[in-house]
């Protein structure tokens, strides 16, 4: 029986997962009311949460999964100790 070994470790998939969350949650935050015809100009859509703090989040999740894809391995099974 051949055994398939994955590309990423199951540390590697952590780190993945946290970082799909926080862009999720980083673009939670840029969800808010948005600017109607009816109701006029909504000066809600640049306070601070919005345009500091959601874009921050996200640029940590990417910069996450950057980490998460790169993070070095534990494994013992080399190509050269083969």
């Amino acid at each position: 029986m051949s055994q398939k070994s994955n590309a990423l470790s199951k540390t590697n998939l952590i780190i993945f997962g946290i970082a799909i969350l926080l862009i999720i949650a980083g673009f939670l935050l840029m969800a808010g009311p948005a600017t109607t015809l009816e109701n006029g100009f909504e000066p809600g859509i640049f306070n601070a949460r919005r345009t500091k703090l959601a874009p921050i989040v996200c640029l940590a999740g990417f910069i996450l999964v950057i980490v998460g894809i790169l993070y070095p391995s534990k494994e013992k099974n080399s190509v050269a100790g083969k």
